[in-house]
């Protein structure tokens, strides 16, 4: 009986001492997309990147969790000079991850520690590749602003004239801007190379460094933008231009037009009226041959017309003149 007894006491004991045992937690997981360091008193004895259950001593052993993802880094703003000293305002973006959780550890213990030294280390190849190259490699990435854009002409194809022809020439202006021969892709690659020589020993994989925001500094914006302003003025001012010798060549052509309308109205009013007349005057012959006094008479009364409506005057009527306010034969 006592042998059972004390069989029973070593059997709770045991539990007891598993159930304290596991307590302690001496069984950890690793999630997927996440890897492991175990430190005991501050050194690495061991580091996992597979996903599983692990085993650690309880109260000594250290498990310090690092994502297997890849992570992102967005830098600050630099105003940095071009080559031939232009300020612009560079923004960068970079992806990375842990590839040696040891390294890593040893460098940095955390992300916070290593996102500000891989910060610096960014900014830092972004302003050597920057100031290496000029401004056009860094902010174009082909010459396709040098090829010959077809564009609709603001005069017709056959049209010969000059003023024109010199709006075209400045609306369609060659504007050949300096060919490059990198480009800013060339460039993003060349500053993630630069990074990556920095980096080797931290235990970090450096994918790519992206200039998110590439932006003239407030100097440059203000010049680019009066030299814009400048170069519609002078559109402007040739359409206007244009305009006004366009207004004083139709306005010439209608003048001239009219002038013709008007020579040619008189010289076939002039034409009629010397028909009218010769044909009156032929009426006139006609009716003197058929009847003398009476055409005396008629061309009287027309005289006396024309007279009295014209003359505010008196007159006497022992002129002979008044001879058919008498009679109609002309006698007193």
């Amino acid at each position: 009986m006592k042998k059972s007894n004390k069989g029973y006491v070593i059997l709770a004991v045991i539990i007891v001492a598993l159930v304290i045992f596991m307590m302690m937690g001496p069984f950890y997981v690793i999630n997927e997309g996440s890897q492991v360091v175990v430190t005991r008193f501050g050194k690495i004895v061991n580091t996992h990147t597979n996903a599983g259950l692990y085993f650690k001593v309880p109260f000594i052993d250290v498990v310090v969790t690092y994502p297997k993802l890849i992570l992102s880094l967005d830098g600050d703003s630099q105003r940095i000079p071009t080559k031939e000293n232009q300020f612009i305002i560079v923004d960068t973006t970079s992806r990375w991850r842990i590839s040696d959780p040891e390294q890593f550890y040893q460098s940095f213990k955390t992300l916070e520690a290593a996102n500000i030294r891989l910060s610096d280390i960014i900014d830092s190849a972004t302003r050597t590749i920057i100031t290496q190259n000029k401004l056009s490699e860094v902010v174009r990435s082909s010459n396709l602003i040098n090829e010959k854009i077809l564009t609709t002409s603001v005069v017709d194809e056959n049209s010969t004239d000059d003023t024109a022809a010199q709006i075209d020439s400045i609306i369609n202006v060659s504007t050949n801007s300096e060919s490059i021969t990198k480009g800013r892709r060339q460039l993003t690659l060349e500053m993630a190379e630069e990074a990556r020589k920095m980096i080797p020993e931290y235990g970090i994989e450096l994918i790519d460094v992206v200039p998110r925001q590439i932006k003239y500094s407030d100097e440059m914006t203000e010049s680019v933008y009066n030299r814009m302003i400048k170069e519609r003025n002078q559109v402007a001012e040739a359409y206007r231009s244009k305009g006004e010798g366009d207004k004083a060549e139709w306005l010439g052509k209608l003048e001239k037009d009219k002038l013709t309308i008007e020579s040619e109205a008189y010289r076939k009013a002039e034409e009629i009226k010397g028909q009218a007349d010769a044909e009156a005057a032929a009426i006139y012959a006609e009716a003197y041959d058929v009847d003398k006094e009476f055409y005396s008479f008629w061309k009287s009364l027309e005289s006396y017309k024309q007279t009295f409506s014209k003359f505010d005057a008196t007159f006497t009527t022992d002129m002979d003149y008044f001879d058919y306010l008498y009679s109609a034969e002309g006698n007193r």
